[in-house]
């Protein structure tokens, strides 16, 4: 596009250049077909002499056309930017604009800069070219009505008795202003007018509607009231400079009696020591704050301490760095919430795409608080996979409830001090991360979010999981007690947000005082709408790469989505998008042209796609089953053969975990011994041995709810038919055959709609969990809920 210098800050043209907005030659004939460039700031006027600043490309050639030719003469004409657009097009050009001439071409870093001098209005009357350079015919306003010369020499005298007052409240238009009077007489409407409006900061619209305006008398109307709207903003930003004058000035007065004063009490001796001023410095900290008379006596006790203590001595600098810390705890000093459900949502939609059903729950738990009066004493646990926003949700809860946040980490703690604080008798002992977070926040009721509490450990230093006990039990962390301080400290205004990947290595009473919200992962269409709309323009953003040079396309995202990052999070879709940022950018830098990304051109810059299309696997002895993994959910084949070994057996490989060992012996057994009830021949098992293969063996597995699917394979081998379409399967199986409930249901039922799996069967127990997915994941799924085997088999082979 291009870029126009402010409004009043040019270069004007000197008067023997300019009279009634035209060219000092009056017998020159301006042609009527012009290179047009659209100008996106604002609309250019006739009175104006201003740099201006075009993209070589695409409007390099109409530039040279226009310094090539005799008269170079340009035709400038305000147009909207759409964001869609790499430059505006023709129909987003208005059609009156400005004739300049084009002085002092420069080429500068792939962008052409001149000094633009305004000449003419125009109106367009024909497109010649509709494609960049644009060619236009015009016709000239040659022909001004005529006006009441009273009544103009009056508006004439209001605009410069206007111009004048804004030239004494605003010395910025000084110089400009003086030199335009100067060269200007009342007797000269038309330039005055559009003198007039160029200086105001009216918006383009109505900078348009005066530049199409040609009567003079409605136009310096218009002028007249922009302007003035101008001197109104003046004068208030003058009063406002004047009441900050004041302000330094008292001060800088003051300052500098301070300084006196000190310099006298140095010369009678009177001067503060060190002591006095620490002890004034805490002191001050604790005006205006509510503190508890529990704090403000040990405060007491610790400043008459400090107050008899040698400044040099060890004790001092221990008790010094204790004030320091207790009076830094914000006491009392709290963020008013914003409850406002509507921006909630707008906070959330606006920094989350998909995960509808999270930000519900999350606009269901502040409605509580809303109706409440307060959100305090909550704990909220997000379990999902890396990558899926966790984080992110917390700081939009923060945004929304217009609290500060701050993020613990708690990956890899090992020691409760990290959580509790030191005792002051350990040389270098500081508080709990904690009480830091407060200091930092300056506010008792902050968002703060513990990190990955899943991966907490244990040592001989102590148990930092058993020392979130007591901060995240609303019971008790009102009285929360610092080591270090060895004061309590009210948490109960904290709104705590946990963030895991699993819930296995939480502590079960840990688990049990938090509320549990599930992030399962995104569909493909999920991550489209998150890598348009969030991770793209970052990464454009951080490469320092304009949007207009480099684009990517939906179906670019797609197969990068499908072929490269499967996982449930976006992690790994933002790396392959920055690696084709970089790439793009070598691209950009060798042939100095625009860059867009196609699907057919993923592989040019990625490579090979890391997956496969997954499909379904049909065979006899073959079963898709369905997994939970951290990672999220996944399909999982699973392959049955016997072996004419003339003897009963059964192996398994695929580096199964005990719990998984102990499934496939119960299906070996439960189908073994019901053969006949199944529809097989009765003694298919009695000469052969089964081998029971999971694929991806480097790959270690266990849990129980793959029971149903080895169960399935096992019976296709021995009925010697395959399943008779595409079907996925999840549940635990008994020696009875009846079918027990499993974990991970949304995750698993993403993953069969990932793999393209259109119908799953689920056990009976596990409709409750279903019945929760929300509705877009859902649709269009055949499932069928099991209670026993045999209607698994009857729905497979039935």
């Amino acid at each position: 596009m291009n870029d126009q210098g402010d409004a009043g800050q040019g270069e004007f043209i000197p008067h023997d250049m300019v009279s009634s907005g035209q060219l000092a030659r009056p017998d020159e004939v301006l042609p009527d077909t012009l290179q047009l460039i659209p100008v996106n700031g604002r609309p250019y006027f006739p009175v104006l002499v201003q740099p201006i600043v075009v993209d070589q490309e695409p409007w390099g050639p109409g530039i040279e056309r226009v310094a090539e030719s005799a008269h170079k003469l340009l035709a400038l004409s305000y147009s909207p930017f759409e964001e869609d657009d790499n430059y505006p097009r023709p129909d987003h050009v208005r059609d009156v604009g400005c004739v300049v001439r084009i002085h002092r071409l420069q080429q500068v870093k792939g962008h052409y800069q001149f000094i633009a001098q305004g000449i003419k209005r125009f109106r367009i009357r024909e497109w010649v070219r509709r494609e960049p350079p644009y060619v236009v015919r015009v016709e000239y306003f040659d022909k001004v009505p005529a006006e009441d010369e009273n009544q103009l020499r009056a508006y004439a005298m209001s605009l410069i008795d206007v111009i004048k007052e804004l030239m004494t409240l605003n010395p910025l238009y000084n110089e400009e202003l003086k030199q335009y009077l100067s060269h200007f007489s009342p007797h000269d409407p038309g330039p005055l007018a559009d003198f007039a409006a160029a200086i105001t900061q009216a918006s383009a619209d109505e900078l348009q509607d005066i530049l199409e305006t040609i009567p003079l008398l409605p136009r310096m109307e218009k002028v007249l009231m922009l302007i003035n709207k101008e001197l109104e903003v003046a004068r208030l930003q003058s009063e406002i400079n004047r009441q900050m004058q004041s302000e330094v000035n008292e001060q800088q007065r003051e300052f500098f009696l301070r300084q006196q004063l000190k310099t006298i009490q140095k010369e009678l001796g009177i001067a503060k020591d060190d002591r006095q001023a620490d002890v004034e410095k805490f002191t001050e900290r604790l005006e205006g704050l509510e503190v508890p008379a529990y704090v403000q006596e040990r405060v007491d006790e610790e400043i008459d301490k400090l107050q008899v203590l040698e400044p040099s001595s060890a004790e001092y600098g221990v008790t010094r760095n204790y004030l320091d810390w207790v009076t830094a705890v914000p006491w009392g000093v709290t963020s008013e919430d914003n409850l406002d459900l509507v921006h909630a949502r707008q906070i959330l939609d606006r920094d989350h795409d998909g995960l509808a059903d999270v930000k519900q729950r999350i606009v269901e738990f502040l409605a509580l608080g809303a109706y409440r009066g307060e959100i305090s004493g909550s704990i909220l646990l997000l379990v999902g996979p890396p990558g899926v926003g966790k984080t992110s949700i917390g700081k939009s809860i923060a945004q929304a409830l217009g609290r500060e946040f701050y993020r613990l980490s708690l990956g890899g703690m090992r020691d409760e001090a990290e959580i509790k604080g030191h005792r002051r008798t350990y040389i270098g002992a500081m508080p709990g991360k904690l009480v830091q977070a407060l200091k930092q926040v300056k506010t008792s009721n902050p968002v703060i979010m513990l990190d990955e509490i899943d991966k907490i450990n244990s040592s001989f230093q102590g148990d930092p999981g058993s020392a979130l006990l007591e901060v995240l039990d609303p019971e008790q962390n009102s009285e929360f007690l610092d080591h270090y301080l060895d004061l309590q400290v009210d948490l109960s205004k904290v709104l705590f947000v946990c963030t895991a990947n699993q819930l296995d290595t939480i502590p079960g009473p840990l688990l049990d005082r938090m509320e549990t919200i599930r992030l399962a992962g995104y569909l493909t269409e999920e991550k489209l709408l998150i890598a348009k709309h969030h991770l793209w323009p970052k990464l454009l953003s951080r490469a320092g790469v304009n949007k207009s040079r480099l684009r990517i396309s939906d179906a670019a995202l797609r197969k990068i989505i499908d072929g490269y990052a499967r996982e449930a999070g976006v992690r790994n879709l933002e790396k392959q998008l920055g690696s084709v940022v970089r790439k793009a950018v070598v691209n950009l830098l060798e042939n100095n042209k625009p860059v867009s990304v196609t699907g057919q051109q993923v592989e040019e810059y990625l490579g090979a796609p890391l997956f496969k299309k997954q499909s379904s696997q049909r065979d006899v002895g073959v079963v898709d089953g369905l997994a939970w993994t951290a990672l999220g959910g996944t399909t999982l084949a699973v392959e049955a053969t016997a072996l004419q070994t003339g003897t009963r057996g059964f192996q398994q490989t695929g580096q199964l975990g005990d719990v998984m060992k102990e499934s496939a012996t119960i299906a070996y057994s439960y189908v073994t011994s019901n053969l006949r009830a199944l529809g097989a021949e009765e003694h298919f098992f009695d000469k052969v041995t089964i081998h029971l293969h999971v694929p991806e063996g480097a790959t270690p597995k266990d849990g129980p709810s793959a029971g149903v699917t080895m169960a399935t394979a096992l019976l296709s081998l021995a009925r010697g038919e395959r399943i008779k379409r595409p079907i996925a399967m999840t549940g635990e199986l008994t020696l009875t055959g009846r079918m027990l409930p499993v974990g991970g249901i949304r995750e698993k039922v993403i993953a069969a709609k990932r793999a393209g799996v259109k119908e799953i069967i689920l056990p009976a127990d596990n409709q409750r969990d279903y019945d929760e997915i929300p509705d877009d994941i859902r649709s269009g799924l055949d499932i069928h809920f099991a209670a026993r085997y045999q209607d698994v088999a009857r729905i497979c082979f039935g």
